[in-house]
């Protein structure tokens, strides 16, 4: 079946096409140089179509970051995949931010710990076990402070290998600095679509029962 995925949760938007059945990337567009979304995501997404040649009648479902995530892309993202969805007559997955972030480090073992900006001094954040290609998750997705997280992630798993990945990364390495804490390859660093497209988690809806997962109230006049 082929998925065709879209994620702007952050600074960076991108879109992939997947064979699910057996795992082929058959297309993908990325940017992440701080553009509006709203003016990039459906050309890359026709550009994407029309060099593989592949026709929107060839999707099968439409898989989209739904949260935790930047608001404005979001909104974006999930309008985007909703309008397709109506028009196609499509179902869609709506994907964790989080799981299709520790999905990107599939090929590694340890505890993956994506973490994203939620300013006010919060992450949206979630953890995942990985042994194998096997992805259990650990906790529930949550916006958590660096304290909060990092207090954890000593406390319980203080003799694994973790790894962080996302725009937060940086800033909670910082406040870990007594921890063997490591940062994925810049690759592997941030979202992407292709980690979409192939997520197993995810519940199938029709396009009119998509909500995004914003974990924290949506505050009038910004993120």
């Amino acid at each position: 079946m082929i998925v065709l995925g879209i994620d702007s949760s952050s600074s960076a938007v991108s879109a992939a096409i997947c064979d699910v059945s057996d795992g082929k990337v058959l297309a993908g567009g990325y940017l992440n140089v701080k553009t509006v979304h709203s003016k990039t995501l459906m050309p890359m997404l026709e550009s994407m179509l029309s060099a593989a040649e592949i026709n929107l009648s060839d999707i099968g479902i439409i898989a989209v970051a739904a949260g935790p995530g930047s608001f404005t892309g979001l909104r974006i993202g999930l309008s985007a995949a909703k309008g397709l969805g109506y028009a196609l007559n499509k179902p869609i997955r709506a994907v964790s931010t989080l799981y299709s972030l520790a999905a990107n480090l599939a090929g590694l073992n340890g505890i993956v710990c994506p973490v994203l900006d939620a300013r006010r001094g919060q992450f949206y954040n979630a953890l995942f076990r990985i042994e194998n290609g096997k992805i259990t998750r650990l906790c529930e997705d949550r916006a958590a402070t660096g304290e909060e997280i990092t207090w954890q992630l000593r406390d319980e798993y203080k003799m694994e290998r973790i790894i962080l990945n996302g725009d937060g990364a940086q800033i909670l390495k910082g406040l870990a600095t007594d921890q063997n804490i490591e940062i994925a390859p810049p690759a592997l660093q941030y979202q992407n679509a292709v980690s979409v497209c192939l997520s197993e988690e995810g519940e199938v809806k029709p396009a009119n029962e998509i909500i995004p997962d914003y974990l924290r109230p949506v505050r009038f006049g910004g993120e």
